[in-house]
């Protein structure tokens, strides 16, 4: 299932300048704030959250035409109940240090961790995060036109994913962010995740 979500400009706003104040990112931000939701809710004081990163370090890459992206996982200590501040203070020091690493490929990390597997659930984390802030991509070719479309698979990767597409104004100020929480319907129901 899916239920949209939308952040007024106003707070968008507000968001962005926080991340700006603590050094952060918008990303990080919003993953303190997941985070937190989810300790909230129930699901512990560890919080490990998938998120895919463009996988073009090497600079061999840059001539490349492809898809190259890889998933991290980024864990959350939400133990001690922080504020938001220090909560945020340690997503950017965990984040920056699995950035890092981030050319490790993702298979050999559960090769190496060896959690216990099930057909049922992803090996290392049931929760996706991810923010789309580059601009859309344009193809413009001679009596062509193209239009981008979403296509709705009905399935769902993970328990839960969280996905964040950030507007900007003319000006290039931040203008909102359109949002999508897709999520598993074995494990929940709208009303759930709309709550």
């Amino acid at each position: 299932g899916r239920v949209a979500l939308t952040i007024e400009p106003a707070l968008h706003r507000i968001l962005a300048q926080l991340a700006r104040d603590s050094r952060a990112s918008l990303f990080m931000v919003l993953q303190a704030g997941v985070s937190a939701l989810l300790t909230r809710l129930g699901a512990g004081t560890d919080i490990p959250l998938g998120s895919p990163i463009a996988g073009r370090t090497d600079s061999a890459l840059d001539e490349l035409v492809g898809f190259f992206v890889n998933t991290l996982v980024l864990r959350t200590d939400t133990a001690g109940n922080p504020s938001f501040g220090e909560l945020l203070a340690r997503v950017r020091a965990a984040n920056l240090a699995a950035y890092s690493h981030q050319d490790l490929p993702f298979e050999r990390l559960v090769e190496v961790l060896n959690p216990p597997r099930s057909l049922a659930r992803h090996p290392l984390f049931q929760v996706m995060l991810v923010l789309d802030n580059t601009a859309d991509a344009a193809l413009e070719l001679e009596e062509l036109t193209t239009v981008p479309h979403d296509v709705d698979n009905q399935t769902a990767k993970f328990d839960l994913s969280w996905s964040f597409s950030e507007r900007r104004g003319a000006d290039g100020k931040p203008w909102g962010l359109d949002g999508m929480v897709e999520y598993r319907t074995d494990l929940f129901d709208a009303g759930t995740v709309e709550a």
